[in-house]
């Protein structure tokens, strides 16, 4: 039996423990109890009418939207006293069961009420039905003697546990395991400066002229037709930016008697850029 179906038989039990309420017989509807017949105590049979439950999250104290159900169960008290006894019999009973669940239990009541008395003959009995709302967390355990479980762990769910990065992987990083770079092509156009869109800024870039050495030239006169960049520098002619690269070309850029040829017109280039 689990939880939620065993509540009626728990709070049954619970209120046959209370002192101020030893002269009323408690029983549950489901499995059913058969009565004395006739009465001759006043005799409160404890079932559900109805359970709502919502999935929410709830911002705690943490800042974190927390996951959580949120249940609102309807109880049903089923009240029989004896025609001796009177119509007065049974409202007494249930003001006391409810006074009992709101001041003593770990129940949080939002609402209670209850329909016109009947007669019932067969167990010559007066019958007065009765109803609590009850309002409660399906989230794990804040230990309580009346309260219950979630269906699945809270922390397998919560805002905290589902952004914790050190063992969930973010989108961001999602979309880096899927394509961590990028390559591509161009052809030079000459321009001393060009600059290539990505939309993204790259960790690393690569770029090399086909069919070409990285460097060629003499000693104190060499050219470059490779170069390679990190966000915190590279070798000349090659630079990160925001979305992207920038390549330079011809000897306005010459550093170190190497001039660096990344846009030279009619070469081709090819480029690796890493996330």
């Amino acid at each position: 039996m689990n939880e939620m179906s065993a509540m009626p038989s728990r709070i049954a039990e619970w209120l046959s423990e209370r002192e101020e309420l030893e002269d009323i017989i408690f029983l549950t509807e489901f499995p059913p109890i058969k009565k004395a017949v006739p009465l001759k105590r006043v005799t409160v049979a404890v079932g559900i009418h109805k359970i709502v439950i919502n999935d929410r999250f709830d911002l705690e104290q943490t800042g974190n939207d927390e996951y959580c159900r949120a249940a609102e169960i309807t109880l049903r008290f089923s009240i029989h006293a004896p025609f001796s006894m009177g119509g007065r019999a049974c409202h007494e009973a249930f003001a006391d069961i409810i006074d009992c669940l709101t001041f003593d239990s770990g129940l949080e009541i939002t609402e209670s009420g209850c329909d016109l008395i009947t007669a019932d003959r067969d167990t010559e009995a007066l019958v007065l039905s009765g109803r609590a709302v009850v309002k409660t967390s399906l989230c794990p355990a804040q230990s309580s003697d009346m309260q219950f479980p979630s269906f699945l762990d809270k922390t397998l769910l919560c805002g905290t546990h589902i952004r914790d990065t050190e063992i969930h992987l973010s989108r961001e990083q999602r979309e880096y395991l899927a394509e961590p770079f990028v390559t591509g092509a161009y052809s030079g156009m000459g321009q001393s400066v060009r600059s290539f869109d990505l939309g993204f800024r790259p960790s690393m870039v690569a770029v090399f002229a086909g069919g070409l050495p990285p460097t060629g030239g003499s000693a104190g006169n060499l050219s470059a037709f490779a170069a390679m960049a990190l966000r915190g520098g590279g070798t000349a002619g090659l630079e990160i930016t925001q979305n992207g690269f920038r390549v330079r070309n011809g000897s306005t850029y010459t550093c170190e008697n190497c001039t660096p040829y990344l846009n030279e017109a009619g070469t081709g280039y090819s480029y690796i850029a890493f996330k």
